[in-house]
This record gives C-alpha cells, structure tokens and sequence, in this order.
C-alpha cells in the first residue's frame, strides 16, 4: 500500500471510474460541479415552472484535461485531498510531469479554479482537451465584452418556478484555455484559468478581480486549502479503526461540509439536495429539490459541530415561508405546510402530485430541525427576531387544521396521508406522522413559554389527545392504522419514533419495532435506512446486531472518491448526501450515544468489535466549544473555548449519587466510560 492509499484523508486512483457520475464533485456552497463535468450548477438557479423545476445547467469552464502522449507516461494519478479539498491530475511522463488543480474555491465562493504546472529539464507542450460550448438549454446565454483578457457570458432563466418568482441571472466571467501549454527554457511554469459566477456583473466583476489578485500573489491555492484547514482545525470526527471506516467517515463529513457555505458567509443559501450542487439537472437527482433529507439526515450533523452553517439551512426554511403558507392555504388548512419537494420560493414543485399532498410528515421534520437548534443554542433572538417563531408557530397551527377528531376513540387523527415508507399512500394515523405532530405542538408551547407568546388552548388540547398507534397485544408502533404485520416497508419509518425522534417507550418496546420492521424493510431500499437500525441497536446495547446494520451501509459507498449512490445497486441519485448524512448520525449519534435533550446534552458510548476509539472535536453546545474521546473504559471532555459573554458555566453530570463535574478551558476531565450528559451548572437537571 502506497503511502497516499493508507492516508485516510486522500482517495486516489490511477483511473476514473468508467461511470461519470461517480468521479469526485466539487462544490463549496454556491458553486457545483464535477471533476471534468459538463455542467456547473448555481445555489438557489432553477429553470422551469412548479413539477418542472430543476437546477438551472451552466456550461462548466472546468471541462478541461491533460492530454499526452500516452507512451511516455510513466505514471499517473487522480486524487482528491479532503484536507485542501482540492481533486489533482498528475502525469509523470520521461522528461517532464504535468498537474492539475481543480477547485471550488472554500471562502470565495463565486469562484471555481483550475490550475496547471508543467515541471521539466527540457522544453515540452501539453494538449489540453477542452471541451466548452457557452451554451444552456436552461438560460438564454449572450456573450458580452471581454473583460481582463476573460470571456464574459451572461443571460436569465427562461422560466420561473411560480409566476411570482423573478427570473434568475447568471453572470460568468471566464480565463480561455488554449490548446496548448508550452514549457521552454523555465524549468517550471503555472497557468492559473479562473470562473467567476455571480448574479449581477457588477458582482461577477468584483469576484474576478478578488481571483485574479490572489492569482498574482500565488495565494489562490493556499487560501483555499487554508479555509479548509480552519474548518478541520475547530471541528472534526476521528474513528479509531479500519482505513475503510476512517475514509468513509472523513468522507461524508466533506462531502457535507461541502454543500453548505463558507464561514462568514452572508448571502442567502437556498437548501441542500439530495445530490447536492454538483447534481441535480431535469430528470436527475430529484431535480436539484430540497426535501426532508436536509433537516433529518443531513442537518443533525451539522448543527453538532457549526450553529453558523446550521442557521443557513433553518433561514432557508424561513424564507420560503410564504411559499409555505400558501400551499397550506390552497388545500384549505391553517398554518405552513412545507413543500415536500422545494426549491426557491417554498412552493411544491414535487413532480407527482400525491407526494406533495400526502408526504406531510416534511412539516414535522422541518420542526424537528427548529427544536434541536434550540436546545443546542438556545439562541433565543433567533426565533424571536429572525423568523424562527413564525415557522413553528405556523407548523403548529398547520397540524391543529390537519387533525380531525375522532369521538369514538377519543383522539385526533391525521389521515390520508402517505409516511416515509413511500410504499404505502393514502393511510390514516402514520405514527411517524401523527409523533412528530405531536413533539411539534409540545416544542411550540415550550418556545411560546420561553417567548412570552400566548399559546392557544387548542394546541394543548390535540398534543394531549393525539392518536398513537400501538399494539397492545404485540407491543409495537403499527405503521399506520391497519397495517399487516409483514407488509413491506421502503425504508427507516417506525425506527424513527426511537431516534431522532426520542419518543417515549420501554425498551421491550424499541426492540420489539426493530426486529419487526428489519424483517420486513426492503433490502434494496435508501442508504440511511440500515444506520438508523444501527442506532437502534446501539440504544439497546446490542453491539453484534448494531455492527450487522452498519455494515450495510457500505455497499452504497464506491471507490474511489467514495460517491454515495442512493440505492446499493449503484442506483438513484449520487452524490447521495442523505445516505451519508445518516451514516454519520451512525457515528456521531450511535457510537457515541449523543442525544439533545431540553436540558443537556447526553452520552453513552457503545463500541464494536470495529470502532475502538472515537475522537470528536469542536462539539458546540450553548456556546461552548467541548472535545469528547471516547474508549471503551475511559472518556474524556475537554472544554476548549466560550463565547466572549458566556451565559452558560458546563458541568458533567451522572446519575443522582455521583458529584458533577465542572468544565473549565484547558483542563480536561476524564471518568470511565459510562452514560452521561453535559448540562449547564444551574438546569436543573439531576
């Protein structure tokens, strides 16, 4: 094994996959594409109107590869470096060696960068195959005048998503590539080629021009893995364990990382798709849409590490609102419902209409998303001043229109609904549904509390009186009202009530949802199925069975940038951010047993015969930055840092007999392993 195969933080190759869509992506938040892809696509860029709506196709100016003469290569090498985020080209040909750089710029995000150096004792010219047509079958494309020796193009959408939403411009300014690099008497020599995209040209011109001044410098490269190295250094997983583990999980965490904006970044973010920016075009990775994915899957890992970039995707939800409203409106209910599928204003854009009408458990997990961030940040101006408020007082108004009341069993129903088991449509009371509704109105009159809001009584009333299906006889969660005992399930549903969910129920319960419903769910169903399993098992301290289910995960998983397709058969969308989303809550929310509560944040590690040690660094937690190692005997918590005003002192606490332990900056703490939580000095919690 070569030094770059046995580094978990570089995936290499000596050929690209035959199967284009599972070659590296780059995307930095606003910008994505694909090492050598036609296409780039633009954060919050959609063409087409309501089921038609998809991201927007932008010609790629990276489309540009080394081509030599295949007899003098002495070897090659594609490799993408998570810690730079950066994907190379390497040819080591007898007398010279070409590199290229391909990047999405990390803290300028308008930029997208390729960048070429010839080394060699001798003169020699490198072809390049360029392959870029300043065209889109998305956008009216003009070219307009050159500016700073660059190509300029520029042009809108053709068709807006709903009548009230404005077209959309993309302005991109370009460094033509030629056909040809020619090193003569220099024994080295770089050719920086830059893409800048914006909405305005006042803005595309100003990002240029940041590109080309980093450019002279020779900084553009350095910046960039310079961002990545800050994002590394304040927050990172580490898993003491197998290569292939250690990759997969340094892997998902980039390729998450990589759809949401840099650090300090201001300008408005329009959500995180299930293929994310690289993907997304008509007919492809649903579209480019936003769903559940990103506030269940994706989000909790996120929000554990950068409350920043966890803002973004909760001010996504906010500002399409009204979009939101309306559709509540046009079905004849009170309240939000978020769209199942949405794209920039919040209106449904889901191409098959009863997903739209029926998938109403999305309001829930937006919810859900809202709820965790609270209880992490308590970042009380957020809900009352930034909009927070409004989308969960709506979504609570939403479920009480929603409900009917069924007198003969005494309870609120929800019906006709379809549960994230897509297998089923149309049925009355998914518990999934009808819990989440539940944990909805609980949390609105918690944060109406705590806002001094009035809460109406009809709230209470339905919280207090919602149906939950279960079986006595059985004693587990039936899906829905008259579910048969071994009917197939799509994917993880009734798992859920357990985690993320945390519903409450005994053990012999939790267990007895599991064993029934993992007979039962297809095998060849979405990735994060298998990981919710996992953590099921992990709860219930059945290591064996945990290990069983998170092995399955990694036949989603392919070399040799570790692209996630949706379905183990190399099927659906790639690449699969919510497959990976949910194979770090394995992790992050399985091995280590973290759990947000009201009050603290809990642990109980759990470790199989894979995992030996776990490192997490840069938890944030009211505030408060905290690093946790977990071993199987010992644990230890480190307080690193505080908010300037730090509203909350941090304790470790235990079980009623055992003293807390306080956290101060610079002393770490270490206890065997066992449960616990961190909590604020004075929550109350014993």
């Amino acid at each position: 094994m070569t030094d770059l195969e046995s580094d978990p933080w570089i995936f290499s190759c000596k050929s690209l996959p035959s199967d284009t869509r599972l070659i590296a992506t780059m995307a930095n938040g606003y910008l994505g594409t694909r090492a050598y892809g036609e296409i780039l696509h633009v954060n919050g860029i959609y063409n087409g109107s309501v089921g038609d709506c998809h991201r927007a196709n932008v010609p790629s100016p990276l489309n540009v590869s080394l081509c030599v003469n295949r007899e003098e290569v002495v070897d090659e090498r594609f490799c993408l470096d998570i810690k730079t985020g950066t994907f190379s080209h390497t040819l080591q040909c007898s007398t010279f060696t070409a590199t290229q750089h391909l990047f999405a710029h990390r803290s300028l995000s308008h930029l997208l960068v390729n960048i070429i150096t010839l080394r060699g004792s001798s003169p020699v010219s490198v072809n390049l195959e360029v392959d870029f047509k300043a065209e889109s079958q998305d956008l009216d494309l003009q070219r307009g005048p050159d500016y700073c020796n660059a190509k300029y193009i520029y042009g809108s959408t053709q068709t807006p998503e709903v009548p009230s939403c404005p077209l959309k411009t993309v302005h991109m300014i370009y460094t033509p590539v030629p056909q040809c690099l020619a090193l003569s008497s220099e024994l080295e020599k770089t050719w920086v080629f830059l893409a800048a995209v914006s909405e305005t040209e006042k803005d595309v011109k100003e990002r240029f021009d940041e590109g080309l001044s980093l450019a002279d410098e020779g900084q553009l490269l350095s910046s960039h893995a310079e961002a990545w190295t800050q994002i590394w250094k304040s927050s990172r997983i580490e898993v003491e364990g197998s290569l292939v583990l250690q990759k997969a999980v340094i892997g998902c965490l980039y390729y998450l990382l990589s759809s949401l904006p840099p650090l300090g970044c201001n300008e408005d973010f329009s959500g995180i798709s299930p293929g994310g920016l690289s993907n997304g075009q008509r007919n492809e990775d649903y579209w480019g849409h936003v769903f559940w994915d990103q506030d269940s899957w994706i989000y909790p890992n996120i929000l554990l590490f950068y409350p920043e970039m966890a803002r973004h995707i909760l001010k996504y939800r906010i500002r399409t609102l009204e979009g939101a409203l309306q559709n509540a409106k046009q079905q004849g209910y009170k309240g939000a419902k978020f769209p199942w599928e949405s794209a920039l204003t919040g209106h449904e854009v889901c191409p098959e209409k009863i997903y739209g009408d029926q998938e109403i458990h999305i309001n829930g997990d937006v919810l859900m998303a809202f709820k965790q961030y609270y209880h992490m940040s308590k970042d009380v101006d957020f809900f009352s001043l930034s909009g927070g408020w409004e989308v969960v007082s709506s979504i609570a108004d939403y479920w009480c229109s929603r409900v009917v009341w069924c007198g003969e069993e005494q309870s609120y129903h929800i019906k006709g609904v379809m549960p994230p088991d897509e297998y089923h449509s149309d049925v009355n009371n998914s518990v999934y549904t009808n819990a989440l509704a539940q944990i909805s109105l609980n949390f609105s009159m918690e944060l109406a509390k705590d806002l001094q809001q009035p809460i109406p009584d009809l709230w209470n009333d339905v919280a207090r009186k919602m149906k939950i299906p279960f079986d006595s006889k059985i004693n587990y969660h039936p899906e829905y009202d008259g579910y048969k005992l071994g009917d197939e399930v799509k994917q993880a549903d009734v798992v859920l009530l357990g985690y993320p969910l945390m519903f409450p129920m005994s053990q012999e319960y939790r267990k007895n949802d599991l064993q029934i419903y993992e007979r039962v769910t297809d095998s060849a169903g979405p990735a994060m199925t298998w990981s919710m399993f996992s953590i099921g098992y992990m709860e219930l301290k059945e290591a064996k069975m945990a290990h069983q289910q998170f092995k399955k995960c990694f036949a989603n998983i392919t070399d040799p940038f570790k692209i996630w397709t949706e379905n183990a058969d190399g099927t659906g969308a790639v690449n699969f951010l919510t497959g990976m989303g949910g194979f770090l809550q394995a992790v992050l929310f399985g091995y280590t047993g973290f759990r947000i509560a009201e009050k603290c944040l809990e642990f109980d590690p759990i470790f199989t015969d894979d995992v030996t040690a776990l490192y997490i660094t840069g938890v944030c937690y009211l505030g408060n930055k905290v690093n946790f190692t977990f071993s199987k005997t010992l644990t230890t918590v480190e307080l690193t840092s505080v908010l300037d005003f730090p509203k909350y002192a941090l304790v470790i606490a235990f079980d009623d007999l055992t003293p807390f332990i306080p956290l101060y900056i610079g002393e770490p703490v270490s206890f065997s392993t066992k449960a616990g939580r961190v909590q604020p000095k004075t929550s109350g919690v014993k």
